[in-house]
């Protein structure tokens, strides 16, 4: 990250009481005010006061945390499950980059269909009207979801596979007692 974009970010402080203060407006904050920065995409980085220690990955959890115990949460127990699963594994890497990759992608699907949809009629979406709008539209985007999650299945197996060729194929060379030899036929 180059220093210019650091310096813009915004700095929030958390105290040992657990409060939250935004340097930048010399004010304590909430977390729902930090929901807020996310959901304005601006970039902020919680530190320790004390330390100086990044905290910005744990108030971002924890606001996550708070959103799947209230409401309808995004993730299903399975899910979570999964997920935690993939930590200490071989592929918690690997996984990790996925998900990524496919929120990046969604999210730039999203943004297009957006972009698109914004002035329809010459005025924006309103939250009523993308209610509206995504109750009529659900078959076909239920429909264009599970393609996509079609198409991510069948790559990330692709990508499985070709893990396991490579690995063959190195530990095949360095150690050829290890790997049995293929059926020929």
């Amino acid at each position: 990250m180059s220093s210019a974009k650091k310096s813009a970010e915004r700095l929030i402080k958390k105290y040992p009481n657990r409060r939250l203060y935004d340097t930048q407006t010399s004010s304590y904050i909430t977390l729902t005010d930090v929901k807020q920065l996310v959901l304005d995409s601006e970039d902020f980085t919680v530190v320790d006061a004390k330390t100086n220690e990044d905290l910005t990955r744990s108030i971002l959890l924890q606001i996550i945390l708070e959103e799947e115990a209230s409401g309808v949460p995004m993730f299903s127990t399975d899910v979570l499950a999964q997920i935690i699963r993939y930590y200490g594994h071989a592929m918690q890497g690997m996984m990790g980059s996925y998900l990524e990759k496919n929120i990046q992608a969604f999210s730039e699907i999203q943004r297009k269909f957006t972009a698109g949809a914004a002035n329809f009629d010459g005025k924006p979406f309103s939250p009523e009207m993308w209610t509206q709008f995504m109750n009529v539209q659900a078959p076909i985007m239920q429909g264009m979801m599970n393609n996509y999650i079609d198409q991510s299945k069948s790559l990330f197996v692709q990508m499985q596979e070709q893990m396991q060729n490579q690995s063959k194929t190195l530990f095949g060379a360095a150690f050829p007692f290890a790997v049995p030899p293929t059926d020929k036929k």
